[in-house]
C-alpha cells in the first residue's frame, strides 16, 4: 500500500522529518522507493534534466503523464505526485480539474502539485473538494521564471515575506495536504513551518522545514551542467558513467570485449553443417 496524505500529516504531528525526491523513470523510481522515500515527485524539472530545455515552461501535460506512468510502474510504496505543467491549470479551476484527472487516471498519480499561493487557493479548493490531493508550491515558482526575472530567492523584503506567509495560510485553508517552500530565507521558512498545520517541504529554504525535496539528478551528480546552491552531491554518477563508457570504448576497440564469456554457444556439428552448406570462397 502506498503512503497516504494522512501518513504525511502524521509525520508533521509527530515531528518526524522526512525526505522526498524527484524521479522520472522506472529505474530511478525503484531505487528511490526502495530507500523508503515517502513521496516521489514527477517534477516538471524533467524539462531541464531529462528533455534538455532551458527551463520548465516547455513541459507538456503529456510529458508529465508519460513519465508518471513510468514512476508508478517502478514504485509500490511511495506516494507519487505529478507536477501540473505551465498553463495546464491557470485558466480556471475546471482546467486544473481536467489536468489533474488526467494525471491520476492516465498517469496513475496519487496527488498533483501546482505553483501559486493566494491566487491559486480557489483552484486548490476545487481540486480538493473533488477528492484530489494537492501539494502546493510557493516562493520561487519556476514556471514564473520570466515574470520573476530569473531563478531568484523570494521573500527577502517585508512585503514579500508577509505575502508568502499569507500564501502559505491560504493554500492550507484551501485544503492542500503539504506545501513546497522553494528558495525562501531560512528564517521565514521556519516561521511558516511553525504556523502551519500541514507539512512544509523545503528546497533551498533552510533546515527547519518539516521535509526536504531535491532533484534526484542533482544529489546523485548525474546532471552536471550546473549545481544549484541549494543542493549537495551525495554521489558523482556522471563521472563514474563517463569513466565506464570510456573503458567500454577502449575494450571494444582493443578486442577485449566481448569475450566468449559474454557469448552464446552452439553445437559444433551444426557449425560444420553451416560451413559445408555455405563454403567460403
Amino acid at each position: 500500500m502506498r503512503v497516504t496524505t494522512a501518513q504525511i500529516q502524521k509525520f508533521k504531528q509527530e515531528g518526524k522529518r522526512f525526505a522526498a525526491l524527484t524521479a522520472y523513470d522506472v529505474i530511478t523510481a525503484k531505487l528511490v522507493d526502495g530507500a523508503g522515500i515517502p513521496i516521489i515527485l514527477v517534477g516538471d524539472s524533467l524539462g531541464m534534466v531529462v528533455l534538455g530545455y532551458d527551463n520548465t515552461i516547455p513541459v507538456t501535460l503529456d510529458d508529465i503523464i508519460h513519465h508518471t506512468r513510468a514512476v508508478v510502474r517502478g514504485s509500490s510504496k511511495a506516494m507519487v505526485v505529478a507536477d501540473l505543467p505551465f498553463m495546464t491549470y491557470h485558466k480556471n479551476p475546471e482546467q486544473a480539474l481536467d489536468s489533474a484527472a488526467r494525471c491520476m487516471q492516465l498517469g496513475g498519480a496519487q496527488a498533483v502539485k501546482l505553483e501559486g499561493g493566494r491566487v491559486m487557493a480557489p483552484t486548490i479548493r476545487r481540486l480538493t473538494d473533488s477528492g484530489i490531493a494537492v501539494m502546493a508550491h510557493i516562493g520561487l515558482t519556476p514556471q514564473s521564471v520570466n515574470q520573476l526575472g530569473g531563478f531568484k530567492a523570494q521573500g527577502k523584503t517585508q512585503a514579500q515575506a508577509l505575502g508568502l506567509m499569507e500564501d502559505a495560510l491560504a493554500v492550507q485553508d484551501a485544503g492542500a495536504f503539504s506545501v513546497v517552500l522553494e528558495c525562501i530565507p531560512a528564517a521565514l521558512a521556519r516561521l511558516v513551518t511553525q504556523r502551519l498545520d500541514i507539512p512544509t517541504i523545503g528546497i533551498g529554504s533552510g533546515p527547519d522545514c518539516d521535509a526536504e525535496i531535491q532533484v534526484v539528478s542533482d544529489i546523485l551528480g548525474w546532471f552536471t551542467d550546473f549545481q544549484p546552491r541549494h543542493t549537495k552531491r551525495f554521489a558523482h554518477l556522471a563521472e563514474d558513467a563517463k569513466s565506464a563508457i570510456e573503458e567500454y570504448v577502449s575494450e571494444v576497440r582493443d578486442q577485449k570485449f566481448p569475450t566468449q564469456e559474454h557469448s552464446f554457444t552452439m553445437d559444433e556439428e551444426v557449425v560444420r553443417d553451416v560451413e559445408d552448406a555455405f563454403p567460403s570462397s
